[in-house]
């Protein structure tokens, strides 16, 4: 068994995403290619996107600091510390509202 402190891991994402010249950063915690379920936290500095794109499955945004905002169409979903967004299997987007950092979790088709 393994224990990860995601605020810890958040915390180092965030001064990563700061560093960076795009204003993001991400760690994937579990899964990846070879795993049906993937979990990644993200880092996005205040104004930073992840832009539109197709969603790999079932997936969900638990925004761990900060705020965020998910659009998907003409449609928008706001979340603050401790909010769980259910991501629509449609394209979308991702904006930090503020300094922020989420973990997104994928379950891959």
């Amino acid at each position: 068994m393994q224990r990860i402190s995601l605020e810890a891991l958040a915390r180092q994402q965030l001064e990563a995403a700061a560093r960076s010249g795009g204003g993001r950063a991400a760690d994937t915690v579990y899964g990846g290619h070879e795993k049906v379920l993937r979990q990644t936290v993200i880092a996005l500095t205040q104004g930073s996107t992840l832009a539109e794109h197709e969603s790999p499955g079932d997936a969900t945004l638990l925004v761990l600091r900060g705020r965020v905002r998910l659009t998907a169409g003409e449609e928008g979903w706001e979340g603050r510390d401790g909010d769980l967004i259910i991501i629509p299997e449609t394209r979308h987007a991702v904006e930090a509202l503020e300094d922020s950092t989420f973990l997104l979790t994928v379950a891959k088709r």
